[in-house]
């Protein structure tokens, strides 16, 4: 059978098995899988609240599968362990009922995060969730003040400033800071003996009161201040009772609202906890997954628009379902702040279905993509179609690039704040990864020329960008492959020619990094060391990135794009690492996203543009 046949029957396999893992209502549901961290804070949360105990053995089930040999856990495989991740495994644990500090893979866990420097060297994000339970001091000084709630949008502090996914965090985090609040466990549970200082001394300090401590502050101001911080959080509760559909967001939130005088039974925090229960994905074995965010929407337009890519019909019932799905979780109000009681129409699309007030760029060009064809049929698409575009364009920043969810954010005056990676997570500003996709989305689907303006833009933009090494970094994937594949397809698209220097340099450095077997694959270390970094293997998704690249710039396939997918379709037959690496970025150093969908959605795309581009070669 000759290469192009293989790689059609292949295609088919793919449309048939994607077609029949989807659900009634038109949604694929694949799971988003991270790391312990949303684990091990429902199992603190449920303890906590002494509600649906019958939870509490499958999550810890899921996280003792997780350890590693050497006691640690991790957030990708070439890694050799996580501090936080096991600070946090460690104390759910501890706390659920399921493993004793006597335990054999407690000690190891216990051996490994006190060699690795104690909860101490945690990052910020553990050591504020073990401070709301009284395992961790609280700094003398929180470094952001409730007050900043109060500050106009004009102002460089400004809460409203932030990106949204951190104003989503951050309003409760402003409460309980302020409060310093704290729940407390009997004295024999804790994590005394994770610490490498005597700073679990502080622990010791007397108790005063929630509402003592709030006395000594500017009383009426601070009043004030959490009332209008409350108002936000409750503004901005989903219909599923989480806050921006995000559990981490929702964490917080409970905690927020428990701090401020909500009984345990509230109905707010009973419906918060139904909401967070929602996002659970249970394997086959028992064991239960808590999703940050499921990924409902992303997942059902990628498969959509890809299987429109490998040929399948728009009048085909899968993209029918499909289509009429995402159609029906368009935004199309959207409120900026609560001293903004305008709505201005938004038409974008967000990140799950519970998501109603957070659309963001690259999920609404996903779902334009998957309506293109639609919308010259039917006047429902084309209408939603044109102002998704219209959000699109609208989101376009002044330097020419798009970001995810924010139009000109601006980070300098973040950085003043001294937390951790804070700078790279509050603001949100043009990234080449969503950039380069945009640019795709408009040069293929929209047919605009290179001397459209907001191309041309676009383009500056990105050629700027471009790293010394011919590179680009992808902020929401990792890393570099994947900015430089969304870069390269971007510009090839808009219109720029195999031989610019930018795509010449893009290619050589695809070829330099190149593994020996044929593949590519990178390490999430990328991501947090901004420098490129190889994984010890090539996996099934990197290598369909950098496929896809090179099949964008190449009139005729090469023998390393031949290879290439010989090499793919090889590994995606066979489940293991090559197809569960970590793929997607959430927090550089501390979260990633290892999305169950990636390993069919972009083979599938490669091998689809394979045969666009090449099925005439003789």
């Amino acid at each position: 059978m000759g290469r192009l046949k293989t790689v059609q029957t292949e295609i088919q396999t793919y449309i048939s098995h994607l077609k029949s893992l989807q659900f009634p209502d038109g949604s694929w549901r694949f799971l988003f899988e991270t790391g312990p961290m949303t684990d091990a804070n429902m199992i603190i949360l449920l303890k906590n609240l002494d509600t649906k105990p019958e939870l509490i053995p499958q999550l810890a089930q899921r996280l003792k599968q997780r350890q590693a040999p050497n006691g640690a856990w991790k957030q990708y495989d070439d890694e050799v362990g996580h501090l936080s991740s096991t600070v946090e495994a460690y104390t759910a644990l501890l706390l659920s009922g399921c493993a004793s500090r006597e335990d054999v893979m407690m000690q190891k866990a216990e051996e490994y995060i006190v060699q690795h420097g104690g909860v101490e060297q945690a990052h910020v994000s553990t050591k504020f969730m073990l401070a709301l339970n009284g395992f961790y001091p609280w700094p003398r000084f929180f470094p952001l003040p409730l007050y900043l709630i109060q500050l106009p949008k004009s102002s460089s502090f400004s809460y409203y400033r932030w990106s949204s996914y951190v104003r989503s965090h951050f309003a409760s985090l402003l409460i309980l800071g302020h409060r310093k609040f704290k729940l407390h466990h009997p004295r024999e549970i804790n994590i005394h003996h994770l610490f490498v200082t005597q700073h679990f001394h502080k622990l010791r300090e007397p108790r005063r009161s929630n509402r003592t401590r709030e006395r000594k502050k500017k009383g009426y101001l601070s009043r004030s201040a959490l009332k209008k911080t409350e108002q936000i959080l409750l503004q901005n509760i989903e219909n599923d009772g989480t806050q921006y559909s995000y559990a981490s967001a929702t964490f917080f939130m409970i905690y927020s609202l428990l701090a401020i005088g909500y009984k345990t039974d509230s109905p707010m925090i009973k419906q918060a906890v139904e909401g967070l229960a929602s996002f659970g994905y249970t394997a086959r074995d028992g064991s239960l997954h808590i999703q940050n965010s499921p990924s409902t929407v992303w997942d059902t337009a990628l498969i959509a628009y890809t299987l429109q890519e490998a040929g399948v019909s728009t009048e085909d019932a899968a993209i029918l379902r499909a289509a009429k799905y995402l159609l029906s979780l368009q935004h199309l109000e959207k409120q900026e702040s609560e001293r903004d009681s305008r709505h201005r129409t938004s038409g974008g699309w967000g990140f799950s279905e519970s998501n109603t007030a957070n659309p963001d760029v690259d999920d609404t060009q996903a779902v334009i993509r998957v309506l293109t064809r639609l919308a010259a049929q039917e006047s429902d698409y084309s209408a939603a179609w044109r102002k998704g575009i219209q959000y699109v364009f609208r989101m376009q920043n002044d330097d020419g690039g798009w970001a995810a969810f924010e139009k000109n954010s601006v980070s300098s005056i973040i950085r003043l704040f001294r937390i951790p990676h804070f700078a790279e997570t509050a603001a949100d500003p043009s990234c080449a990864d969503i950039t380069g996709r945009v640019l795709e989305l408009l040069g293929n689907h929209l047919k605009l020329r290179l001397s459209h303006p907001r191309i041309q833009d676009g383009l500056d933009w990105l050629v700027k960008k471009q790293k010394s090494d011919g590179s680009w970094y992808g902020r929401w994937g990792v890393s570099f492959i994947y900015g430089t594949w969304a870069a390269v397809t971007g510009m090839a698209a808009a219109g720029l020619q195999a031989d610019h220097p930018a795509i010449r340099r893009a290619v050589d450095w695809l070829l330099r990094i190149r593994h020996e077997d044929g593949g590519w694959g990178e390490s999430c270390r990328s991501d947090f060391i901004k420098k490129y970094n190889p994984a010890p293997y090539s996996t099934v998704v990197h290598t369909a990135w950098a496929l896809d690249a090179l099949i964008a710039v190449h009139d005729n396939p090469t023998e390393v794009i031949d290879q290439g997918i010989l090499r793919l379709i090889e590994w995606n037959r066979q489940e293991g690492r090559r197809t569960t690496y970590p793929a997607g970025a959430g927090l550089p150093g501390h979260f990633y996203i290892h999305y169950h969908s990636y390993p069919l959605v972009w083979p599938l795309l490669t091998l689809s543009h394979y045969v666009q581009k090449y099925q005439k070669q003789p």
